[in-house]
């Protein structure tokens, strides 16, 4: 729908689905944007009733990445959708994208972050990445060298669904060594990283700590969260921490597309429980609104 001002926007969900396919070389499948519409249209609606102004979709090329769907669906809603250029992790990634070089993956993202994504009309906002949990493949290094490039022209964010630290601090190497920065890269999945010691590192060098599975899993219950945000504000990170979901979406692989799973646990259950443990709703407005605007904002 456009750019939008700070005045603009309120409570941003930085992580979450609107069409997914995690299917690895996933057959073509037809897709009717009217079906896409009926199954996810309600579910920004919640999302707004609950006070959502906006919502990044993460995901990107190597599964299912459809900005013709997005557009239909956010046009149809009325509903902004923050979309993403780049390339998921290893088995996902696509055979062309094997066979580029730095320099061709990096004016691919390029195009994509000042122009149109696939002849849309869909202009990305950010890149999107992920690393293997073990550490980096040669070729998942040599995406990350082309998008720090091309985030390093445009002002774009770097987020990367990474599960271990320390493949976050061989990331930051290879950012910092394109000439970017610590403090334009989004640790995505940062709550599986059992140290917490390295969510405060890694905060310390000015990486935003992403909280994205609140309310999936009994593992990482409320109280998880809640523990971790405290030792972030306690170290006085609380300018560096986003909350989210990491729920949706329509999946091609399923009749229907499946049924979503609602963004509005955040408003239901957490925030509430949030402001229960004595959270002030200061914090809480600079988590859910100023973060993620300033993350994502070019």
């Amino acid at each position: 729908l456009g750019a939008k001002s700070a005045d603009e926007m309120g409570w941003i969900l930085p992580h979450e689905h609107v069409f997914v396919d995690l299917r690895v070389n996933p057959p073509p499948v037809e897709v009717d944007a009217t079906d896409v519409i009926l199954l996810m249209k309600p579910e920004l609606e919640k999302a707004r009733a609950a006070g959502v102004t906006a919502l990044v979709e993460c995901t990107p090329v190597g599964v299912g990445r459809r900005a013709d769907m997005l557009k239909a669906v956010s046009e149809a809603s009325n509903f902004p959708l923050i979309v993403p250029t780049g390339v998921y992790r290893e088995p996902w990634i696509p055979d062309w994208v094997h066979q580029a070089d730095e320099d061709a993956l990096y004016e691919w993202m390029l195009a994509e972050l000042q122009d149109e994504i696939e002849d849309t009309g869909v202009q990305a906002a950010w890149i999107k990445l992920s690393a293997g949990d073990d550490g980096l493949t040669e070729c998942e290094t040599k995406v990350l060298r082309a998008a720090s490039r091309a985030a390093r022209e445009t002002g774009a964010v770097i987020g990367s669904h990474t599960v271990r630290g320390r493949v976050v601090q061989d990331q930051l190497a290879i950012i910092e060594a394109a000439g970017y920065s610590a403090d334009r890269f989004i640790w995505i999945h940062a709550q599986a990283e059992k140290d917490m010691t390295l969510n405060l590192e890694m905060a310390k060098r000015g990486v935003w700590i992403e909280y994205d599975w609140i309310g999936l899993s009994e593992q990482h219950n409320d109280v998880f969260y809640i523990s971790r945000i405290r030792a972030m504000l306690d170290a006085g990170f609380g300018n560096r921490i986003l909350l989210s979901q990491d729920r949706g979406w329509y999946d091609p692989s399923l009749p229907g597309g499946g049924t979503p799973k609602p963004y509005t646990y955040l408003a239901e259950e957490f925030l509430p429980n949030l402001r229960k443990a004595g959270i002030d709703e200061s914090i809480i407005q600079q988590m859910t609104c100023a973060n993620p605007f300033n993350a994502f904002a070019r």
